[in-house]
């Protein structure tokens, strides 16, 4: 069987509810260039069939910045990094309730509340259940959060608040893991993932790409999300911050990006797929080609430490390729 009827292959199981083995993945990981076009188009087609047109928009609010207390080399948050990067508390509910509402009049269709600690404390933690509280009252507008290692009793606490999705990431590869992070293990960001799932709240999970990891480390990650099967998934794309381990780290070709987003697709067929950091600075066409090559999803107006396009600029790319919110 050559290539290109190999990929079609896997299509069909796909849309047939079979799906594809690890083996078959591998292969679809490693299709030589000129059939990444084919690849592309496939998993397109599968987004097509199983998430229609819509494309998921998401806005992220930074509530606690900086002065973090895990050691991952990619972060410009890390308090082991000078990066000289801006540093605050916690909000004022009032304050992120209007960042809310400016999100859902912008059409983001959810909201992420992200805090930059290892976990967080019986206070703070309060204090984002009545943020939460006051964005479900005033606003309406899905919620989801990423505040780090969960105790079963607060995701419990976060489902009664009716959060809809849990995000913590793997970052990368297992294989890769300690060469990225030290204060903490892979294990237990999955035991985090397994609490959030257990607590009946959506899983979004993913990492970053451009840490210095080799395919088959994109490879090793993709198939641990195909198995974690999570609503979810948000690829970042590295942007090297100064002052990090990380800084001087050389960008991926655009294939290699491509070819992950393709194939979490044919794993994942009913999730949504979402290009995140990293889309506007390190991609020339800030994503409208993954977003015929597989993803289905967006964060716009920014990430945690740095800009992203205006929400309108992103509403404009996903209807000039035939799109919608």
């Amino acid at each position: 069987m050559d290539t290109l009827e190999f990929i079609k292959e896997c299509q069909e199981k796909v849309f047939s509810g079979i799906g594809i083995s690890s083996e078959e993945v591998k292969e679809l990981f490693n299709v030589p260039e000129e059939h990444l076009s084919e690849l592309a188009k496939c998993a397109n087609e599968i987004t097509r069939d199983f998430n229609g047109k819509k494309v998921d928009v998401e806005q992220l609010n930074n509530i606690k910045k900086n002065a973090c207390s895990e050691d991952c080399t990619f972060c410009g948050q890390s308090a082991f990094f000078d990066t000289g990067i801006e540093t605050y508390q916690l909000p004022s509910p009032e304050d992120v309730v209007s960042k809310a509402q400016k999100a859902k009049e912008d059409g983001a269709e959810s909201y992420c509340l992200v805090a930059a600690w290892r976990e967080p404390s019986s206070k703070d933690f309060e204090k984002v259940c009545e943020i939460i509280s006051q964005i479900n009252e005033k606003v309406g507008i899905s919620v989801e959060c990423s505040l780090g290692f969960l105790t079963p009793e607060q995701a419990r606490k976060l489902k009664e608040l009716r959060v809809k999705r849990y995000n913590h990431n793997l970052e990368t590869a297992k294989s890769k893991f300690s060469e990225i992070c030290t204060t903490h293990t892979y294990e237990d960001r999955l035991k985090t993932l397994g609490i959030a799932r257990d607590a009946g709240l959506e899983l979004c999970t993913g990492g970053i790409i451009g840490l210095g990891e080799t395919r088959e480390q994109r490879l090793e990650l993709a198939l641990e999300l195909g198995r974690l099967f999570p609503e979810e998934v948000t690829i970042n794309i590295l942007v090297p911050m100064p002052g990090t381990p990380l800084e001087l780290q050389v960008d991926l070709p655009n294939s290699e990006i491509v070819r992950i987003f393709a194939v979490i697709r044919f794993l994942l067929p009913e999730s949504v797929i979402k290009i995140s950091g990293g889309r506007e600075s390190k991609l020339s066409d800030s994503g409208e080609e993954l977003l015929q090559s597989g993803a289905n999803g967006i964060i716009t107006e920014g990430y945690l430490t740095m800009g992203g396009n205006e929400a309108k600029k992103d509403r404009e790319l996903i209807e000039r390729i035939g799109l919608k919110t």
